[in-house]
């Protein structure tokens, strides 16, 4: 344990997140993770052996709150907090422009601002050679509105944050998943065709796990990355270079 390290996941509750943290836990890492739901995330802390802090990394005084609880030294930071937000909150916009732009805005501030708040937030705390990882999407790629456009956002901040930080040994890279099972991305509204034509793009015929994310996550933040910086690693079976 004398060489593990302080890892910081965020939307570390369930899904991507959770397999994130898990991995880094059952590498002996000290692991903290964040998110919305106190009940989900208290639960998942007590089995992965993580310490949990309740907040909205999309909200700026949420985070500054929150900044005591959070480790002083951060080896490790995994922006996952995120997520298409019209699948799940997209019943109080209302009508016309005024509820496009609220919906438009919501997946920006989900999916990007989210990520940059967090990582300015604890950008003092980074330690030397630490490493930043962020949860793109192939959305970034191929098109979902303003989901897409967010996390093609993510992509070209990322690599502010890696010249930002690159000086000092910390790499910044993106990791984007195409579809993934076992997790509530789509909140029960993907239909059974459209999840057959997004395996069908793919080159193994199969949908990715969070696991396989875990597995590329854990890669990048690992001593052996330390010159791989500014990138986006697309973990989809191929699908981003086909239709």
């Amino acid at each position: 344990m004398g060489n593990s390290r302080e890892v910081v996941v965020t939307g570390g509750g369930t899904g991507i997140g959770y397999a994130v943290a898990a991995a880094f836990a059952e590498a002996g890492d000290r692991v903290t993770i964040t998110g919305r739901r106190e009940q989900v995330l208290t639960e998942a802390a007590t089995l992965l052996g993580a310490r949990p802090v309740v907040f909205d990394a999309a909200d700026a005084a949420a985070v500054e709150a929150a900044l005591e609880e959070l480790p002083g030294r951060v080896d490790v930071l995994v922006n996952n907090a995120g997520g298409n937000t019209d699948f799940v909150d997209g019943d109080g916009d209302g009508a016309g422009l005024a509820g496009f732009a609220a919906a438009f805005e919501r997946n920006l501030r989900s999916n990007v601002v989210s990520a940059a708040l967090v990582t300015h937030a604890l950008g003092e705390r980074l330690a030397d050679d630490a490493r930043i990882v962020t949860i793109g999407s192939i959305a970034a790629r191929t098109g979902a509105g303003s989901y897409g456009a967010a996390k093609a956002a993510v992509e070209a901040w990322n690599i502010s944050v890696a010249q930002e930080f690159g000086a000092r040994g910390i790499t910044a890279n993106v990791v984007a998943p195409g579809l993934i099972g076992e997790t509530e991305f789509f909140h029960s509204k993907l239909s059974d065709r459209r999840r057959e034509w997004l395996i069908g793009n793919t080159m193994n015929k199969r949908p990715g796990t969070p696991e396989d994310v875990a597995a590329v996550v854990t890669f990048l933040a690992s001593p052996a990355a330390g010159h791989v910086t500014g990138q986006v690693v697309h973990v989809n079976g191929g699908a981003h270079l086909g239709k």
